[in-house]
């Protein structure tokens, strides 16, 4: 692990957190979806929450959502930034962020799916954030939080050192309509987990470095906010699928890149998400997600084997688009134990 990051504050109950909308202003159009997200912030984490003009604004201008993340960040009043939720035009957002604000005060992020684009930015700056956490998904979860989520975001909030993870007992892929709010007091069916899916005995240790597999395409495409070569050396690839449900030449092809980057010979491990296999567009039944399910996994073993026989791969992991979620540590090492098939992670 060659490249440098920032050692960041712990936060204590009482905190104030920055609220901001990096990428869709849905909090305005779902505003009792965004209330219970923040309620959660203040009643299950002790947190004060404080949002940003853009934050419950649709279409947004990109600079104007630019500058509040950069007042969000500069404000030592808060101790760390919470993303409301992802979107699709974060990408374009980044070039209107400057680095010095960030370099000059450093302090952990929030937020997954589209909001890979600022966790990359961050990561090239050396500043650790945590990929998971958005304030109307996990946050503002119908019924009550789940257990899991809350210790993970409790862990990366709160805890400081090494954490050993293990596989949620029952998990959801499903959701529920925003648009009634009635829906906020119903509890999303689960199912039961059928635990990680390991391939290759061999250990691995590294920071992590990754995110949604349809936002890493558009990384990969503008090739702006990408790490060197010599910084992804020795590091630990993480990845997962949206509600987009790609198909599986879509990792295929992401991974194949890699490769042909030479990045797939210096990661130190693969630890891949389990596909979200459902969404209001697509309600797949229970054998079709299996399918999807089964493909995908296929299709990551197969492409990270065509450049790297040994490293150990671990999929169906909670993190990304299902729920529990675990918030992982990104630009933080981890250890993969392939023999013992054990996890850890430092917060």
């Amino acid at each position: 692990m060659t490249k440098s990051f920032a050692t960041l504050p712990k936060l204590t109950r009482g905190d104030q957190v920055a609220i901001v909308s990096p990428s869709a202003g849905l909090p305005g159009l779902f505003p009792w979806v965004q209330e219970l997200g923040l309620q959660r912030l203040r009643e299950v984490f002790g947190l004060n929450p404080v949002e940003y003009p853009t934050t419950r604004r649709m279409q947004a201008p990109l600079a104007d959502r630019a500058h509040d993340l950069m007042r969000a960040f500069a404000d030592p009043a808060n101790k760390a930034v919470f993303a409301s939720i992802g979107g699709n035009d974060q990408l374009q957002l980044l070039k209107y962020l400057d680095p010095a604000v960030f370099l000059a005060h450093p302090k952990p992020f929030f937020g997954f799916s589209d909001n890979t684009h600022l966790h990359a930015f961050l990561w090239g700056l050396g500043i650790p954030s945590y990929y998971g956490g958005a304030v109307m998904t996990q946050l503002a979860m119908e019924g009550q939080m789940h257990d899991y989520t809350v210790q993970s975001l409790a862990n990366a909030l709160f805890r400081c050192g090494e954490v050993e993870i293990r596989p949620a007992a029952t998990y959801t892929d499903e959701g529920l309509d925003w648009a009634d709010p009635a829906n906020l007091g119903r509890t999303r069916p689960l199912v039961a987990n059928e635990g990680w899916h390991w391939e290759g005995t061999a250990d691995g240790a590294g920071r992590l470095w990754g995110g949604c597999v349809e936002s890493l395409v558009a990384q990969v495409a503008a090739g702006k906010y990408l790490p060197s070569v010599a910084d992804l050396q020795g590091c630990i690839l993480y990845l997962e699928t949206s509600e987009t449900l790609p198909p599986a030449w879509v990792l295929d092809y992401l991974l194949t890149g890699f490769g042909e980057r030479g990045w797939l010979q210096h990661f130190q491990a693969i630890l891949v998400g389990r596909p979200k296999a459902w969404s209001f567009d697509q309600p797949l039944t229970s054998a079709q997600k299996a399918a999807y399910c089964q493909q995908q996994c296929a299709t990551v073993s197969q492409a990270v084997r065509a450049y790297n026989p040994l490293i150990p791969i671990v999929q169906n992991l909670d993190f990304g688009h299902t729920d529990p979620q675990l918030a992982l540590p990104s630009g933080q090492p981890a250890r993969v134990l392939g023999r013992e098939r054990r996890i850890f992670l430092t917060y």
